[in-house]
């Protein structure tokens, strides 16, 4: 009886990928039959996101996709530890991930997108039961030991299998999968802990009013339109409550000195010893954290799979950055200290003061009126020469797909072509106008991942761009702010990365790349909008769209950027070596940490009395926690990129190419240290990047 019930098993087993193919291609039927039913435009080829699901729709999908996954893991996890092979352990769950990726983003993504509160209720829902079933299929220890098993027989099929199946593992040990059952329920409290304190310290400084009670005479220098939004007491005094959106424009306008650094200093004093207690009590549970997985401390558990790969290294590139600026950046706080000098005399230069004089040297010597600026930047003209540099620059046609169901009808749909071969690679919508539950920020979504099913048929990948442009009334066209202008540029890069990705495995495509790697595309073609042969494609005067910016205008905004790059790195180098202090230290005076590094790296300019910056750092918390690196690191890459491949022609097809075929075709199917050196010849290095800031210096 035993041993029929064994041959039975045996033979579900060895037929496990057959029946998992069946099972996705009955949830691939299921969404097939819902847009069946609800069909009132042609499907969109290729792709399986549903863009309208209903509220209920959204519970249903969830369930099946929830049922569907836990069918696959018992599968998986029933396979006999003498019969794993690719095919019965591997196999299924790398089609898994490829198949419910969409579905799953059918889900989720209708809470940023939707008009109806019902629908994003339901989303975020579904986000929030789908995340927690993910995550206890990452704890399961019985199909642990399966996928272990088959990869310590060393059989690989290929070096992406191989990496697919090291990251299976490594995704497994990194959740706690080895511990004992009681060093796994304190790993689960500690987590849950993480959690709370996180959410709390971000919490306090989201409902924190705190603000300042000023006279008009204590603004003297700031615009009129800003006096006017400040709501007045009886007595007349104005209120300002300390919020960036108010703090900024004071530090950079106000002519008052004590006003600024009354500012500075309450603003660096937000949710203070709270928030620093929760940070300092966080910082300890992180480091148990990680050392109950085997890491010595948060920072090494942190950098394990990026390419810093240890706190040493950070430490290295962080310290050289600074070194190397501060030649620039003594000369930049020189220039500002001698205004200071001839404007307000010899007292001594201090925090609240680097943004005001920061601005006035701006004046001075830059002939720049950004509202001028911004009337050669109409949205839809913006659109058009990103989508044809991009077009030029890697080889591919895109065009808008019309008569196809979208979630709203300002929402477009674009198809992305390879020109050579005539490839379809994917689709991406355009959401960018606001209305009323939408998201409020640019960001980039990945809808559907890419990747190469076992019949050799490729999956495209799908992606959305979401924005917040008004909408156009009457004749007046939507005019964007230069700095929206890049941060499109920017975002856009995210989607043709995306697109371009030819990774075996959807869990190597998408956008769930090294965060010290997922930049360097973004942050490389920022380039193009400093550059007048691209800016010119970009722009025409609202007025007359044949009459685009000016040679001099791109050369202003170019210094702009530039300008001050050596004190603004230091301040960002200031925040990424506390951040990497704090999580690679067990216990760390944060306090006494600040007082000691920032006149050494802010070249002797000491921390504001009574302020911590580190209680009002919600990236040091949330997100960015060891890795606020990441973005300098990526600035540097990508520098030295520019420098190396695209400087002296920017719409360079071949150069192009190259980087589309050798950078971002891989997605994470390689080592991102190992394709940035593959494509440059060597490591990435910091040279070209400290050059272009002291070359563009006043």
């Amino acid at each position: 009886m035993a041993r029929g019930r064994r041959e039975r098993r045996i033979l579900v087993v060895t037929g496990a990928a057959a029946f998992v193919a069946v099972g996705l291609k009955l949830l691939v039927s299921a969404i097939k039959a819902h847009k069946q039913r609800r069909r009132k435009k042609p499907d969109v080829p290729g792709s399986s996101v549903l863009v309208n699901l209903s509220a209920s729709e959204i519970q249903r999908l969830t369930d099946q996709i929830i049922a569907k996954s836990k069918e696959v893991y018992d599968l998986v996890a029933s396979v006999p530890l003498e019969k794993v092979s690719y095919t019965n352990v591997i196999a299924p769950l790398a089609e898994l991930e490829a198949y419910q990726f969409s579905s799953v983003q059918s889900c989720v993504f209708p809470k940023m997108v939707s008009t109806s509160n019902d629908i994003r209720k339901a989303s975020a829902e579904a986000e929030s039961r789908l995340n927690l079933h993910f995550l206890t299929c990452r704890k399961r220890e019985d199909v642990y030991r399966v996928i272990k098993a088959f990869a310590d027989r060393g059989e690989w099929l290929g070096y992406e299998a191989k990496r697919y199946t090291q990251c299976l593992v490594k995704e497994f040990e990194r959740n706690g999968v080895n511990l004992t059952p009681s060093k796994k329920k304190e790993l689960e409290n500690l987590g849950a802990r993480i959690e709370e304190l996180s959410l709390q310290y971000a919490q306090n400084l989201s409902m924190d009013n705190s603000f300042l009670l000023l006279g008009e005479s204590e603004l003297a220098g700031m615009p009129l339109q800003f006096i006017k939004i400040l709501e007045k007491t009886e007595d007349g005094k104005l209120k300002v409550f300390l919020r960036s959106h108010n703090v900024t424009p004071i530090l950079e306008h106000c002519k008052i000195r004590a006003t600024r650094k009354s500012i500075a200093v309450a603003f660096g004093q937000r949710c203070g010893k709270e928030n620093l207690d929760i940070l300092e009590n966080l910082v300890q549970i992180r480091h148990k954290y990680a050392q109950l997985l085997g890491y010595s401390n948060y920072a090494e558990f942190t950098l394990e799979s990026r390419m810093a790969r240890t706190s040493e290294k950070v430490f290295e590139f962080l310290e050289d950055i600074s070194e190397n600026l501060s030649d620039l950046a003594m000369e930049e706080l020189n220039m500002l200290k001698d205004l200071k000098r001839r404007e307000d005399g010899d007292s001594p230069f201090g925090m609240e003061d680097l943004l005001y004089y920061m601005r006035r040297a701006e004046e001075q010597h830059l002939d720049l009126d950004l509202g001028e600026v911004k009337q050669y930047f109409p949205v839809n003209l913006v659109m058009s020469g990103i989508l044809k540099i991009f077009q030029d620059l890697f080889g591919i046609r895109i065009e808008e797909n019309k008569d196809v169901e979208v979630w709203h009808e300002t929402v477009c749909l674009f198809s992305v072509t390879d020109v050579s071969s005539n490839e379809l690679l994917g689709y991406f919508y355009l959401d960018i106008h606001s209305r009323e539950g939408k998201y409020a920020h640019t960001c980039v979504l990945a809808l559907q991942n890419g990747n190469l099913s076992s019949n050799g048929t490729r999956q495209i990948p799908v992606a959305l761009l979401l924005s917040q442009c008004p909408k156009q009334i009457d004749d007046n066209p939507v005019l964007l702010r230069f700095s929206e202008v890049v941060t499109f540029f920017h975002e856009f890069t995210h989607v043709v990365h995306h697109i371009c990705i030819r990774a075996t495995y959807s869990r190597f495509s998408g956008l769930r790349l090294d965060a010290d790697f997922i930049e360097v595309p973004s942050k490389l073609l920022e380039n193009w909008c400093y550059e007048s042969i691209s800016l010119k494609i970009m722009s025409g005067y609202y007025q007359d769209i044949t009459k685009s910016v000016t040679s001099s205008m791109c050369t202003s905004l170019r210094r702009k950027r530039d300008l001050f790059s050596g004190l603004r790195l230091k301040q960002e180098v200031l925040l990424c070596l506390i951040d990497q202090f704090i999580h690679s230290s067990e216990n760390m005076d944060i306090l006494e940490l600040l007082k000691h590094l920032h006149p050494k790296v802010m070249l002797g300019i000491p921390l504001l009395e009574g302020t911590n910056p580190a209680s009002c750092f919600p990236q040091i918390v949330i997100g960015s926690e060891a890795v606020c690196y990441s973005y300098i690191w990526s600035e540097v890459v990508a520098a030295d990129i520019f420098a190396a491949k695209f400087q002296e022609d920017l719409l360079n097809q071949y150069a192009g190419l190259q980087f589309r075929n050798k950078v971002l075709a891989p997605g994470g199917a390689k080592d991102s240290l190992e394709i940035l050196s593959d494509y440059l010849g060597r490591e990435p290095a910091i040279h070209s990047f400290i050059k272009s800031k002291t070359r563009n210096s006043l």
